[in-house]
């Protein structure tokens, strides 16, 4: 009984020690990024909080902007957001167009059965290429539509 004890002493005990285990960082010659728990030569040594040690704090995602980070005043900001407001407005009516008009080739493509004439002069339908032909023009049809979907998105979160 008292080895056991002992026995899930120790293993508590190593596992507590390893989730408290320092974090060393390295960025070799060709970018490449090595993460250790063994001090490596030229490695930087992470602070981070333990998990689960509180030090979580909710909303705490962004890190502060350096005192050197490049400024934009706010009328250079408001030119630049007016000007991509408008790129993204001609692109939904750049978009919007090519929805339409892929919906009018599809309608056109429905409207046209692919045929051709056997040796006897009759007409037979190309079910196998008429399919494939309605699938690209309904994929043309549903890429534009999604297009327009989150250029509309993206216009609404500027507002």
């Amino acid at each position: 009984m008292n080895k056991t004890l002992l026995i899930l002493g120790l293993i508590a005990g190593f596992t507590s020690l390893t989730a408290y285990a320092e974090i060393y960082k390295l960025v070799d010659t060709d970018g490449h990024v090595t993460y250790s728990n063994v001090p490596i030569k030229g490695a930087v040594k992470l602070n981070l909080d333990p998990v689960g040690s509180g030090a979580e704090k909710p909303g705490r995602g962004k890190t502060a902007t350096p005192a050197n980070f490049p400024r934009v005043d706010h009328e250079t900001q408001n030119h630049r957001d007016d000007k991509r407001k408008q790129i993204l407005q001609e692109e939904l009516y750049n978009e919007n167009k090519a929805w339409e008009d892929a919906k009018k080739a599809y309608a056109e493509g429905e409207s046209k059965p692919e045929v051709y004439r056997g040796a006897n002069g009759k007409t037979f339908r190309n079910v196998p290429k008429y399919d494939e032909k309605m699938k690209r023009l309904q994929e043309d049809v549903t890429q534009h539509e999604k297009n327009v979907q989150l250029l509309q998105k993206e216009l609404d979160g500027l507002n």
